[in-house]
């Protein structure tokens, strides 16, 4: 790249970003948090060297990106899940998130949430968190919310959620080491703030809206904040770079559309933490928003 930077060297970035989170969700969930991280790396990264050798070309694992697409999966998992969904979904991240639309760069969509939408909605049942597994007294908010109403969630400690002591992705529930991770990328300029601070706030408007309109049944824009995968998916999925807008509007303009889906997505939908649907919707509307170009310089 122009700038000096390297894909390893991005990817590396990535995955020093994500580490806070990684280790809360260690201290957290214990050892079967470290098993599902692992054995999903490790199924992304012999994924893309199998693709690598059928397509008879030579393999550019040593980018780390294997890694973060390996790790991202990961923390959209619950740590209950099993070794064989785990390797499958990862797999099915690198083979159809990745490989089959070229090299690194290539594809509209970001690919751990096409091994996440694959799992999803092929096994619910071991894609949904099962607290006995776990050995745990902790709660799935947005589970709460959807199934017992807003009576059941009033008296969550938000400093709770904040420290990740939720269940949800072993990963994208550790709110305070995603938001210290992603404030890393944003500081060492490896993503724009734009993104994040459009799904932010359209997670905020349209949370507020709802609100606003019945507060008895419809939760506030800090507990949409803080639990699920908001702002994992606000730092580190919307701002993928290959199915994200590369321009100031149109990367405003994704990230509103974003945070207003993923509420939308929880409040109407059946699935209780809509952030990968709605950004893999958003992706959908990349091409069109790109097509927002300033006017050039004289033009009338």
């Amino acid at each position: 790249r122009h700038c000096g930077t390297t894909v390893r060297d991005r990817m590396l970035m990535i995955l020093m970003a994500m580490l806070p989170a990684a280790v809360m969700a260690a201290m957290t969930f214990g050892m079967p948090a470290v098993r599902v991280m692992a054995l999903s790396m490790a199924a992304a990264v012999l994924a893309e060297m199998a693709c690598d050798y059928f397509m008879d070309r030579e393999t550019d694992v040593h980018d780390f990106n294997a890694f973060t697409v390996g790790l991202s999966f990961a923390f959209l998992l619950p740590a209950s899940a099993p070794w064989w969904l785990v390797a499958f979904g990862s797999a099915a991240s690198i083979v159809l998130g990745k490989m089959v639309f070229g090299p690194l760069g290539g594809s509209p969509f970001c690919a751990p949430l096409i091994g996440w939408a694959v799992c999803r909605i092929s096994w619910p049942a071991y894609m949904d968190v099962n607290a006995s597994m776990l050995a745990t007294d902790l709660t799935y908010p947005l589970a709460q919310l959807k199934s017992f109403g807003l009576d059941a969630v009033r008296i969550m400690d938000t400093r709770q959620l904040f420290l990740g002591k939720q269940l949800g992705g072993l990963g994208a529930v550790q709110i305070a080491g995603v938001l210290l991770g992603g404030l890393l990328l944003v500081m060492r300029k490896h993503i724009s703030s734009i993104i994040p601070v459009g799904v932010i706030g359209g997670t905020t408007l349209t949370a507020f809206i709802f609100h606003w309109l019945d507060p008895s049944i419809y939760a506030s824009p800090a507990f949409h904040l803080l639990t699920g995968s908001t702002l994992f998916g606000a730092f580190f999925l919307a701002t993928d770079g290959p199915s994200s807008p590369n321009r100031q509007v149109p990367m405003l303009l994704y990230g509103l559309m974003t945070g207003a889906l993923i509420i939308i997505i929880r409040t109407f939908g059946v699935y209780p933490d809509g952030v990968p649907f709605a950004i893999l919707l958003a992706n959908l509307f990349t091409p069109v928003l790109e097509r927002i170009r300033p006017k050039p310089f004289g033009r009338r």
